[in-house]
């Protein structure tokens, strides 16, 4: 789930083939550099800080996710946008040990990815901070490629899924999970409403990236399609997000998720921003947790 780059956006920068990640330089697409410095930055920190929260709000989804995976004893597995390695680890376990890699622009997330799969001793997993839209992966070297909630912020998609394919053999497999239109995910319009203190913040634009740019599906095939993929199928699921056992849980998690959308508001602004996100917590929350609901895509496709 990445719902906080909804209206950061993506900058172009297209002089800038090498992003500097602290010691390190990662080379991306210069499409996906202000993504790269985002995720790599004080966002991707948090997220990786709060990695157990963030998969606990997807959780209803994770198993529907992986059973349209199908994967089986020895097969190779490509995890895109990986976040700290729930998806990995778990093809990991499916596969009895056929080899996993994970990729993602996070470094802070990607040292929590291999800090898990170490302690869990998962030797056939391995992690790589990369680019997935331009990363050089050998050719038809995995037989599935799956991505949970990490395919919709390519700059370019149609060529992230070219090059997604390109690694993946002759009739091997793509598995997204992807957000539904915004009208049908309650928690982003809820947050949004509480936190906007009346502000328009208007979504992105359709084909800009951001949590929502795969929710159509015509768009969805048409761009797997073009990318080199056949058979694009789409199976519809409505599930719960739980943001936090207690409201004061989901409002120490939200407010944190989300805090670059309250920054360019003055001390009063911020105080009624909280005030309605706290009160819409409380409206939802249940004996199960703070509940909203939502609705995903999980697609699935081949490369002939």
């Amino acid at each position: 789930m990445r719902a906080a780059e909804a209206y950061t956006g993506s900058t172009v920068v297209l002089h800038e083939w090498v992003t500097v990640m602290g010691s390190r330089t990662l080379h991306v697409d210069p499409s996906n550099a202000e993504q790269a410095r985002t995720w790599d930055g004080d966002q991707g920190a948090y997220w990786a800080e709060h990695a157990a929260d963030f998969d606990r709000a997807v959780h209803a989804y994770q198993q529907p996710f992986l059973d349209a995976a199908h994967l089986q004893r020895g097969e190779r597995v490509l995890d895109i946008g990986c976040g700290a390695g729930l998806t990995s680890r778990a093809a990991a376990r499916l596969t009895a040990g056929g080899p996993v890699l994970g990729v993602d622009l996070s470094g802070p997330m990607l040292r929590v990815a291999r800090r898990e799969a170490e302690r869990q001793g998962l030797d056939s997993v391995r992690h790589e901070q990369a680019d997935a839209q331009t990363y050089p992966f050998d050719e038809a070297s995995f037989d599935v490629a799956i991505s949970r909630a990490g395919a919709m912020f390519f700059a370019d998609p149609v060529a992230a899924f070219r090059n997604i394919a390109r690694a993946l053999r002759p009739g091997g497999r793509l598995v997204l999970l992807v957000w539904q239109d915004i009208s049908r995910n309650e928690w982003f319009r809820s947050f949004v409403t509480a936190l906007a203190d009346g502000r328009d913040l208007s979504a992105p634009p359709p084909d800009a990236p951001g949590p929502f740019s795969l929710s159509d599906p015509h768009v969805v095939r048409e761009r797997l399609v073009t990318a080199g993929f056949r058979t694009p199928h789409l199976d519809d699921f409505d599930l719960p997000m739980i943001f936090g056992r207690t409201p004061d849980d989901a409002f120490a998690f939200v407010c944190g998720m989300l805090a670059w959308m309250v920054e360019d508001l003055d001390e009063a602004g911020r105080a009624r921003a909280h005030a309605a996100l706290r009160a819409d917590l409380e409206a939802h929350a249940t004996p199960e947790g703070v509940r909203y609901d939502s609705a995903a895509w999980v697609v699935t496709a081949t490369r002939p």
